[in-house]
Parts: C-alpha cells; sequence; structure tokens
C-alpha cells in the first residue's frame, strides 16, 4: 500500500502571482473600463514607442514560452517571419481549447478579453500585420459575445481600426467560430479550417511563418501566450524574469480539476508543485488520496502520487516522463479505475482522429476495441503487450500530434499501473466493480492499487 504523501498549508499570497487573473472576480471584468483601470493598453503604448524588430527582440528577452502546449519560445516564433517580402502577414490567436481538461483560455477570453485584444495589437506591430484573428471554439457562445464586444469597444476606442495610438499601425481583428472539432487546435489544420476548408493538419515544410493562412507568412499563437504580451512590455522582462526558473520564467494558469477539494484556475510562477497546489486549494476531497494525475491535459503521460514535488515547469515535467502541456491538472483519487479512464479518454481521440493517416485513423480504432475488451473483463495477457505495440505504430509516425497524445496515456498507465491491467483479466471484470468481479475480495490494496 503506498501512502499518499502528507500536504502541508501554504500561503497562497506567498506562491501565486494573479495577472490575467488579477481582477476577474471584479463587476464587469470584461469591459473596456475596468481594464483601463488595470493598465490596460499601457503595454501597447510602450510597444508604439519602440522598433517592432525591438518588440520581438525584447519578448524573446523575457523567456515567454508558448502556453498552448509545447513551450516554444514565443518571441523566436515571431522572429521567424521573414520581413520585407512583400506579402501580407497574419496573427491567429488558437482558441479551440479542445484538450480533455484543459480549462485556462475560456475564462480567461470571459473575464478579461481586453488583455487578449491587447496582446494581439503588440503582436500585430512586431510582426507587421494588418489583420489578426480569433479562432474560437464555436460551443462556446457567451465568450463568442463577449470576444466580439470587447473588439468592438477597441475599434469605438481607437485601439483597433487605422493608425491606432498615432503608432501608423493599422490593424482589423476578425473573430472566427470553428465547429467544434479537436483536430482544429492543431495550427495547419487551423488554417484549413480558417480558410474554410476542412480541418486537417497539413504536411510541414512549409511552415506556417513562411506560408500559413492564405499562403502567406502567419504566426499562431495560444490565447495565453499573446495575452501575457502586455504585462511583460508593462512591466518589463526583469519583473517577468522574476518568476519562475531560468528556462521556464513567468506566470500562467494552472487548471485545477477532478477529485479535488477546490477545483479552479491558480494563477502562479512556473516551477510550483502539485503538493503546494492542493495544500492552497484544499487537498483532495475529503476522505480521499492522490492516485494519478495529468499535468497537462489526458494527452500528457500521467504521472502518480510519487511525482507530487515535481516542479510543474517544462523541462522538470519532461524529466520526469511527462509534459507540462497546457497545464490541466486533472487529479483522480483510488476510487477511479485507471483502465476506465484511459478508455473513455481514447475513444475521444479515436471518435476525433480526423482520419487523414492511417497509423492514427487505424490504430486509436484498434486501441478503443482492446480496451473495451479489458474493461468489461473479455481481454487477455496477450493483450496487454499488444496495447503497447499499437500505441507504439502511432507514436511518432502519424502526421500529427493527435496520434502522440493518444498513446501518451497508454504507455505512462502501462508502466505504472499493470497490475491493475492485469486484474482486469485475471478477474474477468473491472476490480472497482464488486459485482463483476471477485479477485478484490480483499479491497484494492491488495493488488497494489495507490490507497
Amino acid at each position: 500500500m503506498t501512502v499518499a504523501p502528507e500536504i502541508h498549508d501554504v500561503s497562497p499570497e506567498k506562491l501565486l502571482a494573479p495577472v490575467l487573473s488579477a481582477f476577474w472576480d471584479e463587476p464587469r471584468s470584461w469591459t473596456l473600463e475596468t481594464y483601463l483601470r488595470h493598465e490596460g493598453y499601457e503595454g501597447a503604448r510602450k510597444a508604439f514607442a519602440m522598433q517592432p524588430d525591438e518588440v520581438i527582440a525584447y519578448v524573446k528577452d523575457s523567456g515567454l514560452r508558448g502556453r498552448g502546449g509545447a513551450g516554444f519560445p514565443t518571441g523566436m516564433k515571431w522572429q521567424f517571419i521573414p520581413q520585407g517580402d512583400g506579402k501580407p502577414h497574419y496573427l491567429v490567436v488558437n482558441a479551440d481549447e479542445s484538450e480533455p481538461g484543459t480549462c485556462k483560455d475560456i475564462p480567461l477570453l470571459f473575464a478579461n478579453p481586453h488583455s487578449l485584444v491587447e496582446g494581439m495589437l503588440i503582436a500585430s506591430y512586431a510582426i507587421r500585420c494588418n489583420h489578426a484573428f480569433i479562432y474560437l471554439r464555436g460551443e462556446t457562445v457567451p465568450v463568442l459575445r463577449r470576444l466580439h464586444e470587447a473588439v468592438r469597444e477597441a475599434y469605438a476606442a481607437g485601439y483597433l481600426g487605422r493608425n491606432i495610438l498615432g503608432s501608423g499601425l493599422d490593424l482589423d481583428i476578425t473573430v472566427h467560430a470553428g465547429a467544434g472539432a479537436y483536430i482544429c487546435g492543431e495550427e495547419t489544420a487551423l488554417l484549413d479550417s480558417l480558410e474554410g476548408r476542412r480541418g486537417q493538419p497539413r504536411l510541414r515544410p512549409p511552415f506556417p511563418a513562411v506560408a500559413g493562412l492564405y499562403a502567406c507568412p502567419t504566426v499562431v499563437n495560444n490565447v495565453e501566450s499573446i495575452a501575457s504580451v502586455p504585462a511583460i512590455l508593462n512591466r518589463g522582462k526583469e519583473w517577468f524574469r522574476s518568476m519562475g526558473s531560468e528556462k521556464s520564467p513567468g506566470f500562467t494558469l494552472y487548471s485545477l480539476s477532478g477529485h479535488v477539494a477546490s477545483p479552479g484556475q491558480y494563477e502562479a510562477p512556473l516551477g510550483i508543485t502539485l503538493r503546494q497546489l492542493l495544500g492552497m486549494s484544499g487537498g483532495m476531497r475529503p476522505g480521499h488520496t492522490l492516485k494519478f494525475w495529468t499535468p497537462g491535459g489526458s494527452s500528457t503521460p500521467l504521472l502518480t502520487d510519487e511525482h507530487l514535488d515535481v516542479p510543474l515547469d517544462y523541462e522538470a515535467v519532461g524529466a520526469a516522463g511527462s509534459m507540462l502541456g497546457t497545464k490541466a491538472l486533472q487529479c483522480f483519487d483510488e476510487t477511479t479505475c485507471v483502465v476506465r479512464a484511459v478508455t473513455r479518454w481514447t475513444e475521444f481521440y479515436a471518435h476525433e482522429s480526423c482520419g487523414k493517416c492511417t497509423p492514427c485513423r487505424e490504430g486509436t480504432y484498434w486501441l478503443v476495441q482492446l480496451l473495451r475488451d479489458i474493461e468489461a473483463g473479455k481481454g487477455r495477457m496477450a493483450d496487454l503487450d499488444k496495447l503497447a505495440d499499437i500505441a507504439d505504430n502511432i507514436n511518432g509516425k502519424s502526421f500529427c500530434a493527435l496520434g502522440d497524445g493518444a498513446a501518451s496515456p497508454i504507455f505512462s498507465s502501462l508502466q505504472y499501473f499493470r497490475a491493475e491491467y492485469e486484474q482486469h483479466v485475471k478477474g474477468k471484470g473491472c476490480p472497482f466493480d464488486p459485482a463483476a468481479s471477485t479477485a478484490w475480495a480483499d479491497g484494492p490494496n491488495s493488488a497494489g492499487v495507490t490507497a
């Protein structure tokens, strides 16, 4: 039996860093009036006092890394845009938040949309862009309305349109609602969808920085990445680098969900640990202990209670065998069946596969068939190796990262909880359902599951 480590009380004031979420709880936090009271558009004014290339260098020096999953340096991505090529340049904000467990961009847009609008203003100035797009997950109609209103307010106040704040920059923003396809979170599939075609990933090269939207140089950034830029310009890159670690500086939003006492958004410097976040949020639900968790949504390899003290930054989580991803911390207690959870995730990936490449299209289908049999007690011991084999044939061999994401929970759950898979096979059913199996008559602890 593994006992969950003790969680100590932690003062939120010492660990949290509310920047994007600083005034979410204020009445009408989404309005331009409220945003201006909190130094809104001051970062844009400071950016306009610099040359575009200086803005790119400033963001690059700040160390801001993409908050959408891969953690690629934001300033470096802007730097890839060729200058003097005679083509229009585009900025596209990926607001198609679809990763299971991820819920940071939608609350941000709902409560503080002007942080994104100002960030787009600064980024567009830096990359010489005159038309920017927000690709929003279409089911979030209230957020769509908030964004439209924020853009309208920005036009009316002179923060969008012609010769903005006397900078010489002309910028229009188009808010586009997608149709709810997970694959459109992949940047090239998003671009195809934005152009009116079926959302499927493109072959690269050419990369979007060279031939993106309408075959022109394009930057695609996550909502949180762009929304973080105004604070960096306004308060300084040294202030930003004073938080987090050397290679993963700054603040970010952690989405804590699952079997926890107080789920929600926790904005803190990179490098905070799950133990500290649980300490601030009241820990796991009363009477239960942590069994496994995801550091960045279901497409990142799951971790266990052994990893409670892993700093939640890109390097440390990678060294622990997972990915920080979107910082979607889904926490599951000892009542959760790992096989059932992984099966549900895999069903999602099979359903959302665009079907363009064979490894993902066929592999996710067969993973689902095997997992359903194992969960129902119809599996064989050989199926466990077959699961790993199919996942290996998907991982790194599919057209985009959806296949890798589908393989991650398979590999990691077999690594940490293979005994639980075996119990499903030997007991002819799920050991968490006493009516379906007698193999765990002595309780789940007898099979080595975290308690």
